[in-house]
């Protein structure tokens, strides 16, 4: 069977493509900027890839086109696809009724923190023998990868409540079909699809009303947001984590939250965990409690959690000499980036933070979540703001003592690397976008081994 795949260089498409060459289908694809790393991943897998979109893209024998959720009408290749009448689907239609028809689907939902849970949960799972398959949007280090078909019944995924195709706009997850449902947390983003919260909870509501009765939702107490989602009607076994009178509750025993006590069904488990932050501490037992329902021991679990590697680009150290530490970070909503910086912040106690944020996301780009940032980035003692080209809202309205704004990244390249060497002590240096910043790793990288030589 000859696959063709629209946009296939995003990290979720690009996993389908994985899965599909591991059913051992005949894949090609385009998308408008193919570029490593997942450009190189695709062509180690044999992945014909062509840049840019266009009608002779499309092989000629071509038995089913995947259509990414960026692709709209007036894509040329959408538009050939449409007039020769040729089959097509969305990612996440294919992904359910090929690969999760006959699986018992672990699905990790919500704002924050979806790929570290999802990540996390994969990786318990392989650690107690039970080979999962997984689609993650990120690439856990332990595996390698960010997709793999698996080796027995249980597939965990990171299910995202974007939309799921031009021609479906209810949200990806519905067609996943999970047993097990973790629900992280809720609030507003995706401003460029979602005209309120309201909206969000709605496709959360088709979520929960197709997990089976003998399923398992398992929700964090502490978000109101999901609570309001539940009291409109949840057919499953629930379990509720975090908070007062939880099935998992948590007490930290280190500020940073790398040690804690987990307590479910009065006993209570010593966990120590390798990541930071009570955001990290949350998804820790979101992860604990999913492994737990599909038959993984909590003492099993909690052991581990202590050999988990983290995710590329989330909290990833990737750089440090004696006077810098460069810590790389996919936040990007306000709350995200707040556990985040509070999270280091608790790590290196008084040692001098300099935060560089950029606004990538639709919803920051539009300024929606604007007058958080300077409470958001608090934790640093000083903050770099960049905007790009698509910013929609003046960044410099956010100026003060403590944060700077920029909209040229060679200047702020010159700024980052004059606060270090201004810096009498080691500085952490803690960069969140949720894209490549326009090479901005790389440059600070080779200036900084520049003056060491």
């Amino acid at each position: 069977m000859k696959l063709h795949i629209i946009g296939i260089c995003g990290t979720f498409m690009g996993g389908l493509a994985r899965l599909a060459k591991d059913l051992d289908l005949e894949v090609s694809g385009s998308d408008q900027h193919t570029y490593p790393p997942m450009s190189t991943q695709l062509e180690t897998l044999g992945v014909h890839l062509h840049e840019g979109y266009s009608a002779s893209n499309l092989p000629d024998d071509v038995d089913l086109v995947l259509v990414g959720n960026t692709i709209g009408r007036g894509n040329p290749e959408l538009e050939a696809v449409l007039e020769q009448n040729i089959p097509y689907s969305s990612g996440a239609q294919w992904l359910g009724q090929t690969v999760l028809q006959d699986k018992w689907v672990l699905a990790v939902a919500g704002t924050h923190g979806k790929t570290t849970t999802s990540s996390l949960l994969a990786w318990l799972l392989e650690d107690n023998g039970l080979k999962p398959g997984f689609l993650i949007g990120g690439v856990p280090e332990n595996f390698g990868e960010s997709a793999r078909l698996g080796d027995s019944p249980f597939f965990v995924i990171e299910a995202d409540e974007y939309d799921t195709a031009f021609s479906d706009k209810r949200s990806k997850f519905v067609h996943y079909r999970p047993r097990t449902l973790v629900l992280n947390n809720l609030e507003f983003d995706h401003a460029d699809i979602f005209a309120d919260l309201a909206a969000i909870q709605t496709q959360f509501h088709h979520l929960l009303k197709i997990v089976p009765q003998t399923g398992l939702v398992i929700t964090n107490n502490a978000a109101p947001a999901l609570e309001e989602v539940l009291n409109l009607g949840v057919w499953s076994q629930t379990q509720k984590f975090l908070g007062q009178n939880a099935d998992w509750e948590v007490c930290k025993r280190k500020d940073d939250a790398s040690i804690f006590t987990l307590s479910h069904k009065n006993k209570d488990y010593e966990v120590h965990s390798p990541l930071i932050g009570d955001h990290n501490m949350a998804n820790a037992v979101a992860a604990i409690a999913a492994a737990h329902h599909v038959g993984v021991p909590v003492e099993l679990a909690v052991d581990s959690l202590q050999r988990f590697k983290s995710v590329k680009r989330r909290m990833e150290t990737i750089y440090e000499d004696d006077r810098v530490h460069l810590v790389d970070d996919f936040a990007h909503h306000p709350t995200a980036i707040s556990e985040t910086l509070g999270g280091l912040r608790r790590r290196v106690g008084e040692a001098p933070i300099l935060a560089v944020l950029e606004p990538r996301s639709n919803t920051m780009k539009r300024g929606i979540h604007k007058h958080l940032l300077q409470q958001a980035l608090g934790d640093a003692d000083m903050s770099f703001v960049f905007a790009g080209p698509q910013v929609q809202w003046d960044v410099s309205d956010l100026a003060s003592q403590n944060l700077q704004t920029f909209n040229d990244s060679q200047t702020l390249l010159d700024a980052i690397l004059s606060q270090i060497n201004q810096t009498p002590t080691k500085l952490h240096v803690l960069i969140m976008s949720n894209g490549g910043f326009e090479g901005l790793y790389a440059r600070i990288i080779e200036r900084l081994e520049q003056t060491q030589n």
